[in-house]
């Protein structure tokens, strides 16, 4: 709407944000902390967005948090390890201002909120390169208490129901162990009972255990905390359009459930944080590789609301470069009622010893042990280069017997149980075969191209080594392969059949493209210049990397340090005033009241 008279408004505030994710609450927090009127408008019944349903892993480097965990980390570091991963693909002036930024959001986001990280020890970046870090950069939310919210506790999207345990448990990655082994030790089982004995309490009051972990506890910690400070989310409102005036976003309109349209004036700006383009209609048919397919770990309602509007305006779209989304390899359990059930193998199978991934020419493409991003670019570029035929896409992760009753394959945890094997194969989801060319033919692939494959890897990996990908090489393979497995932790040879295998397809997790900002987070025009009064963070906001994965929680760092950057320049800058607004949002200058 570029309005061309005077906008009746129906209400006013100073920062409107739309979207209650981890950018879209963090920018509402500090911004209120400025002392300013905010409004969170959220599309959904629930707060969360991707960030409820992800591991809340959260990349920055330099934080205080890892001084505090004995692991320093430096900004310089992470500087040159960025470059040498992100290279000249460009956004450097963004990806400055997120690493001289984050330290001081991260500090100050956990002084005035219920918000809490730690700084992971030993979680390593992705990429190995000048720079990288073992631990340190990646912080891990807290564990909240869900009861806590009391009634609001429903607020909170739930995770996805294939990381949660008995219909509704989540369950912290220390206590996985445990819980997969109850009867090995005292310890083990004094745990699980204490973790399902609070679940079946919970129960009792709640729709679901009440113990959130992960990305869950972040999100429910910022909820927590704009709740506690009096801030409005107002939920099932969604964005229809943006109010522009004389060049300028001046608010927006919305569709309020119960109330109908409203216009709502912002006096500071609109936040876009609405969760990306993945499951936008034309975009993803635009931007997205044809190998990718359908499936998104996105929820359903993000439809890329925030991305469209902003476009209609003139704003400049970003492709993500090397990427337009951000990949995870999945495999799927099908349901007779239509729930199907998706699994990210993200890093308890596919890097630990004597699993190998084929495409349908049954050969190995990629180091298994790589992320899973990188994993899933090797299923897209493997089958771009055989004419987009679709060669890895899907692919197969294969395995023996002993390998299941060590590691587990997907939705099946370690299993010595031949029932419980027996029904996910009788559900379609895990493959057997006595031969190998038994599987290939129940696997529709070529059966001479896996046993080829399987006596080269095997002869290879009997000496420890993978000289055709070098699993095991970086940092990241070997913190996630099997240290008890010498000499590499990620190799070792497939053992006699039966061989077993699940069938896995490229599923993005979040948004690599979306819209082009600047170091404030200001909407960027196609000509290159800031839309005044227009911002954007999160999955709205193109990614700093630029389509690479250099790390663990690379999306939702940037997410909450461009929220803090959105609400730091939008609360000091003048309101009305047109053009770019050359304030650093980093150093203190005086508060504007209205």
């Amino acid at each position: 709407m570029n309005a061309t008279r005077q906008t009746h408004w129906d209400e006013e505030v100073d920062l409107l944000v739309f979207g209650a994710g981890a950018g879209g609450m963090t920018a509402a927090l500090v911004a209120h902390h400025e002392g300013i009127k905010v409004l969170v408008c959220e599309k959904t019944d629930a707060v969360g967005g991707i960030t409820s349903t992800s591991g809340g892993t959260t990349w920055v480097p330099g934080t205080s948090l890892s001084t505090s965990a004995g692991v320093p980390d430096s900004v310089d570091d992470a500087r040159r390890f960025l470059a040498s991963v992100v290279g000249d693909r460009g956004g450097d002036e963004a990806r400055e201002a997120f690493l001289q930024s984050g330290p001081a959001a991260i500090d100050e986001l956990q002084r005035i909120s219920d918000v809490k990280f730690v700084a992971a020890t030993a979680h390593p970046d992705y990429v190995t390169g000048p720079g990288a870090a073992f631990g340190g950069r990646a912080l891990a939310p807290v564990a909240f208490d869900g009861r806590l919210l009391g009634a609001e506790f429903v607020r909170v999207r739930p995770p996805r129901k294939e990381f949660m345990g008995l219909g509704g448990m989540m369950v912290a990655r220390t206590d996985l162990d445990a819980l997969l082994a109850p009867f090995a030790s005292t310890k083990n089982f004094s745990r699980t009972l204490a973790v399902v004995g609070r679940y079946v309490m919970d129960r009792l009051r709640y729709p679901r255990g009440t113990q959130l972990v992960m990305g869950n506890a972040l999100a429910a910690r910022l909820f927590y905390s704009l709740r506690k400070q009096n801030v409005e989310v107002r939920f099932e409102t969604p964005l229809i359009e943006l109010v522009i005036e004389q060049g300028e976003v001046t608010g927006a309109v919305v569709e309020q459930k119960g109330a109908g349209k409203k216009r709502i004036r912002a006096r500071r700006g609109v936040v876009l944080a609405t969760g990306g383009i993945t499951r936008h209609p034309v975009l993803r048919k635009q931007l997205f590789p044809a190998g990718a397919g359908p499936l998104s770990l996105s929820p359903n309602t993000h439809t890329g609301d925030g991305v469209d509007s902003a476009l209609k305006i003139n704003a400049q779209l970003n492709d993500g470069h090397d990427s337009p989304g951000l990949w995870m390899p999945c495999s799927i359990l099908r349901s007779r009622d239509g729930q199907d059930s998706v699994w990210p193998h993200i890093i308890l199978d596919r890097a630990k010893p004597g699993l190998i991934a084929v495409n349908s020419r049954g050969e190995r493409f990629v180091n298994e042990s790589d992320s899973y991003h990188d994993f899933v670019m090797g299923m897209l570029r493997d089958s771009e280069s055989g004419g987009g035929k679709g060669d890895s896409v899907p692919a197969h992760l294969i395995v023996d017997a002993a390998f299941i009753r060590d590691y587990g394959l997907g939705l099946l945890m370690r299993e010595r149980s031949r029932s419980r094997i027996a029904s996910f194969e009788k559900a379609g989801y895990l493959i057997k075969g006595n031969t190998l060319a038994e599987l290939a033919a129940k696997l529709g692939i070529d059966a001479a191209g896996l046993e080829r494959t399987v006596d080269t890897y095997n002869r290879d990996a009997a000496q420890g080594q993978d000289p055709a990908f070098h699993r095991g090489a970086s940092v990241v393979n070997r913190f996630n392969g099997d240290a008890a497995q010498k000499p590499n932790p990620c190799v070792r040879p497939i053992g006699p059949g039966p061989y077993y295998a699940v069938t896995v397809w490229p599923a993005d997790l979040a948004c690599s493209a979306g819209l082009e900002g600047n170091a404030n987070g200001q909407v960027l025009d196609n000509n290159g210049h800031a839309i005044p009064g227009l911002y954007a963070c999160g999955n709205d906001l193109a990614s700093i990397f630029r389509g690479t994965y250099p790390g663990p929680g690379t999306t939702l760092g940037p997410a909450i340090v461009f929220g803090w950057r959105v609400a730091k320049y939008a609360a000091r800058a003048v309101p009305g005033a047109s053009g770019a607004r050359q304030l650093d949002p980093v150093a203190p200058k005086p508060r504007v009241t209205v």
